[in-house]
């Protein structure tokens, strides 16, 4: 049976029209840049309704407390991320090499374009790091990891397409992370994934890829 979120960080109702759908984008968007200027433990909701301009009892109608607000702004992250991996490595009319090369360069320029508030998500992870949209945003990305390693190391054992694909999405996650906590210029960004994805290449092709 699917778990569900604890009542502490589940939404307490789903907007069903127009204007309730505003609403709840404008406290997403407020919170985002609270959570980007104050960091996770200045985080409020009061401060979260001031800036989206709207009561602290209407951003109650949606979101019981901060960490719900703070699991929405994370869940929407995973999504995003797993939603950029999965439609990159699945374009399957775009050589492998070139797929790679395209998700460094997504990657790490997402990774610096909202580095405050992911940083910022992360020190909050413990409030939902076990969530079942987490489990599913990681297995939906590892299926799509292990089938493009497939395509690519055809030849290759199960072993070393598993190690292969680890190593990629650990070592671009990391250096994503690290790599952004410095302003970069969008010149910067471009050169760092050119090499980041000139070793990734380099990788697979030692490992047998014939592309």
């Amino acid at each position: 049976m699917t778990q569900r979120p604890s009542p502490s960080i589940s939404t307490r109702k789903q907007p069903k029209q127009a204007r309730a759908t505003e609403l709840v984008t404008a406290i997403l968007q407020a919170a985002a840049q609270v959570l980007a200027s104050e960091g996770a433990q200045r985080f409020t909701t009061t401060r979260v309704a001031e800036k989206a301009g709207v009561s602290v009892g209407s951003l109650y109608q949606y979101f019981p407390n901060k960490a719900a607000l703070l699991f929405r702004l994370q869940s929407d992250e995973w999504r995003q991320t797993t939603e950029l991996l999965c439609g990159i490595l699945e374009d399957v009319g775009t050589p492998p090499l070139e797929r790679i090369r395209r998700l460094v360069h997504a990657f790490i320029r997402s990774e610096c374009e909202e580095a405050a508030v992911r940083g910022a998500l992360n020190d909050a992870a413990p409030l939902y790091r076990d969530a079942p949209e987490a489990r599913d945003s990681r297995a939906r990305s590892d299926r799509t990891v292990q089938l493009f390693m497939r395509e690519t190391l055809p030849e290759a054992p199960d072993a070393v397409c598993i190690m292969a694909g680890d190593l990629i999405r650990t070592t671009l996650s990391s250096v994503g992370a690290e790599y952004s906590e410095s302003p970069r210029t969008g010149a910067e960004v471009e050169a760092y994934s050119d090499a980041l994805a000139d070793m990734f290449c380099a990788y697979l092709r030692s490992l047998g890829h014939r592309g």
